[in-house]
This record gives structure tokens, C-alpha cells and sequence, in this order.
């Protein structure tokens, strides 16, 4: 049944184009123009959210992806849309378009970035780059593949748990490009949660 469940999401994706599959947080991992934007674990179907995308996804009830490892778990920017699937939600395929589309936007962005360094993003500078690469983010790449909420945790467990949350912002908004003060409260309180949840 898990097969037959693989085979229709990807028959129902490969109409926003080329698909490839890949091995991902113990599930398969859906990429197009070698960006990833939708995960399959078991019978559960995981969007890549970002942006306003997110608050749609959290709107319509999705509940985030959590990559559960031997001794922690990791929190990444996905989110279940198994019921909108299955229940043919008209919204979904322009969330899916839009998904796809800053994905493979984002990914433009990190290779770009590869000649960066965490001192060059948004918010960051050389204090805050030195308690990364300490912390196990040992560059651009990394960084970006990290939820904000694992690098902060990470820097608690280097650094000490006094840690400043202000630093939670600052990688959120260095990810997203933008000034940490312009997230808003609503997002900071998502972000804070995760990190409480899995202290």
C-alpha cells in the first residue's frame, strides 16, 4: 500500500515537472531542478513551507514535520498536507507551485552563496559566526540547511543556555533575508515553542 501511495503522489507531482527521489529524514524526499520541496514518509505527505506559504499551511491546520534521531529530534520547514491531499484541497496545488517555486529560488540562493561567508548574511557578524562554527555550522550551506531552532540550540548546548534569544531571530531572519526586528511576534512565538519543545 506504502508503494501504490508513493506511486500516485508521484504521478500527482510530476505535472509541476521533472521529479527526482531521494533518501531524506528516513523518508523520500521529492526534488525538481535539485531542490527539494515535498517529503513521503510512509503514508504522510510533507510540504516545504517558507514565507507566507507557511502561515497558509498553518492556517489550514498543518502540523510541522519533527525528524525524530537516536537522542534529539530536528525540526525542519516542512508541513503535513496528507489530508489536503487526499481530500483534493483546491488551495493545494497553487501551495504546491508556490512551494516549488521558492525552493528552487532558494536553492539558486545557496549555491550563489557558496562564496559567503556567516559573517556576510543578514544579521550575523563575526561573534555570531564564531559561536556557529563551534557550534557545528561550519558554513553558508550548512546554515541553510539547518532550521533556525537547531543552530540555536546547538549554540545553547556550546555556549551555555544564558544564550540571548535575540540570536533565535537573527538566524531566522538571516535565512530569510531580512532584519530580525521585522519578524513578527506570531513567528518568534512558533520559533520560541519549538525550541522549549525540545529542550
Amino acid at each position: 500500500m506504502a508503494k501504490q501511495f508513493e506511486a500516485q503522489l508521484m504521478r500527482f507531482l510530476d505535472s509541476y515537472g521533472e521529479m527526482e527521489q531521494r533518501s531524506m529524514f528516513g523518508g523520500i524526499g521529492f526534488f525538481c531542478r535539485e531542490a527539494m520541496f515535498a517529503l513521503l514518509t510512509g503514508k504522510h505527505v510533507y510540504l516545504r513551507g517558507g514565507g507566507q506559504l507557511t502561515d497558509k499551511l498553518i492556517a489550514k491546520g498543518c502540523d510541522k514535520f519533527v525528524h525524530v534521531k537516536k537522542s534529539t529530534s530536528a525540526v525542519v520547514n516542512y508541513y503535513d498536507v496528507t489530508a489536503l491531499y487526499l481530500g483534493h484541497d483546491p488551495d493545494l496545488p497553487a501551495m504546491i507551485e508556490q512551494s516549488l517555486q521558492r525552493a528552487i529560488k532558494d536553492k539558486a540562493q545557496k549555491v550563489s552563496a557558496s562564496s559567503l561567508r556567516l559573517r556576510d548574511l543578514p544579521n550575523l557578524r563575526l561573534t555570531i559566526e564564531r559561536m556557529l562554527k563551534k557550534s557545528g555550522v561550519k558554513d553558508v550551506s550548512t546554515f541553510y540547511s539547518m532550521a533556525p531552532q537547531e543552530m540555536f540550540r546547538r549554540v545553547q548546548m556550546t555556549h551555555g543556555k544564558d544564550i540571548d534569544i535575540n540570536l533565535l531571530w537573527k538566524l531566522a531572519g538571516a535565512q530569510q533575508g531580512r532584519h530580525w526586528e521585522l519578524i513578527e511576534k506570531d513567528e518568534r512565538e512558533r520559533l520560541l515553542a519549538d525550541v522549549w519543545v525540545n529542550r
